[in-house]
């Protein structure tokens, strides 16, 4: 590298510069992640799954997964489990939940397919002190909800997160797996790291989430909820998960994710192409709630500035991500005039094969959590750098189509504007 940087030294010291300073944070976040320790379970718990908790799983088209799914949850004796869904979907659930335990498991319905519809109407018909939200697909170890429950024993506490992992669809992992795969690993990293740090967390993640019922049960939460406007005039419907970590930041409650195998839930991915609309409505719903905590609500600021932080850090990434191969072209492009001419002595061959040595070195060490459980996924490390960079511009993209508000992976998803008309028509009456 320096005798590349031998031909013109001050072009590479801003980039050395973003380098250094993105992977100084990359090891603190390492090594606060490495320090962090989940909570351990009292000998005395306040709170008892049979008692104090209820499971909310809002669905429209749940199948035959549901039923390993509800088989979990249910080792962890819940008091109960409330699925939402919409009318027309009443006949073929009641039969699922009939066939796990009709019990303690309940259907309810709304009029209109509409998440935050089903999760509100599902508080609502709640009794218990803790309500857990899960998807219909997420699959629990025996001990995650006394490890979850254990969080509250902190009276401050309003929410609690779980770490993840990917279980395959089929006998094996598709290449969209895998990356969704790395995605949770750096993600569980990143959550343990910024818990342990200041507390905080960007997103309490929607897939499995327990809060307490007090908080969701106040009417402003509840209108807030169900009420939700991008610009005011974008209504949204997902993006439910992110709105209540915002919630619980600007209402001074506090939050925590237990990060460890007592706790780590199994969910499914899209196994195709469709992973990647999901990653789109992902990232339509990070960009509207980052800028909403920095530049709206602002109480991340002083309750959590690690996060704040590693929320200004997403909104540059895909401009940072983006320097490297613009940077290289250039290289590239110098290394084809004569040296007298102001050329650079390096061969292009020479400056491709540095990047792609020093791209796969510092991208597999991100993965090495990940690859310690799973070796064999190593060959799939080059489609994740070259996703990165599909990411990058698909950031951009999601950036400037912020009032694209619907669900894009799942058909029955209607407008979420004429879904809380009706539910408002039907309060008054």
């Amino acid at each position: 590298m320096l005798y590349l940087t031998s031909d013109n030294f001050p072009i590479f010291v801003p980039f050395g510069v973003i380098g250094f300073f993105r992977y100084l944070w990359f090891l603190i976040r390492m090594s606060a992640a490495w320090t962090y320790r989940p909570v351990p379970l009292p000998e005395n718990p306040t709170y008892v799954a049979s008692e104090d908790v209820t499971i909310i799983v809002p669905t429209i088209d749940a199948g035959e997964e549901f039923k390993e799914a509800a088989n979990s949850w249910l080792v962890g004796k819940p008091k109960e489990i409330l699925i939402i869904t919409e009318e027309k979907m009443l006949g073929p659930l009641q039969d699922l939940a009939n066939q796990v335990d009709p019990e303690r498991i309940r259907v309810l319905t709304v009029p209109f397919a509409n998440k935050r519809l089903q999760m509100s109407h599902g508080i609502k018909n709640c009794t218990t002190d803790i309500i857990v939200f899960a998807d219909d697909d997420a699959i629990w170890p025996p001990t995650l909800l006394p490890y979850v429950l254990a969080c509250f024993e902190d009276q401050k506490v309003g929410g609690v997160g779980t770490s993840q992992r990917v279980q395959s669809v089929g006998q094996k992992m598709t290449v969209w797996e895998v990356l969704a795969a790395f995605r949770l690993t750096i993600r569980n990293i990143e959550i343990a790291a910024s818990t342990h740090i200041d507390g905080g967390l960007p997103c309490l993640s929607g897939r499995t989430a327990a809060y307490r019922t007090v908080i969701l049960k106040d009417p402003e939460f509840l209108h807030g909820f169900t009420h939700d406007y991008w610009l005011g005039k974008y209504q949204l419907n997902s993006g439910d998960d992110k709105f209540l970590t915002r919630w619980m930041v600007s209402h001074g409650w506090s939050t925590y994710v237990q990060v460890c195998k007592e706790a780590e839930l199994l969910s499914t991915m899209k196994p195709n192409w469709r992973f990647l609309k999901q990653v789109l409505r992902w990232t339509r719903n990070t960009w509207r709630s980052d800028m909403r905590s920095l530049f709206m609500e602002r109480y991340v600021w002083t309750s959590h500035p690690y996060v704040a932080y590693t929320m200004v850090d997403k909104l540059f990434n895909p401009f940072t991500l983006l320097v490297g191969p613009c940077l290289v072209s250039y290289l590239i492009f110098k290394s084809t005039i004569p040296i007298e001419q102001g050329g650079y002595h390096l061969p292009w061959w020479n400056i491709i094969c540095s990047y792609m040595v020093w791209l796969s070195a510092t991208r597999t060490a991100k993965l090495l959590p990940h690859l310690w459980t799973r070796p064999q996924d190593i060959i799939y490390v080059p489609a994740f750098i070259a996703f990165g960079y599909y990411f990058a511009v698909m950031k951009l993209y999601a950036l400037c189509t912020l009032h694209e508000t619907g669900w894009g992976t799942r058909a029955g998803i209607g407008d979420a504007s004429a879904a809380t008309a009706a539910m408002d028509a039907n309060n008054e009456k």
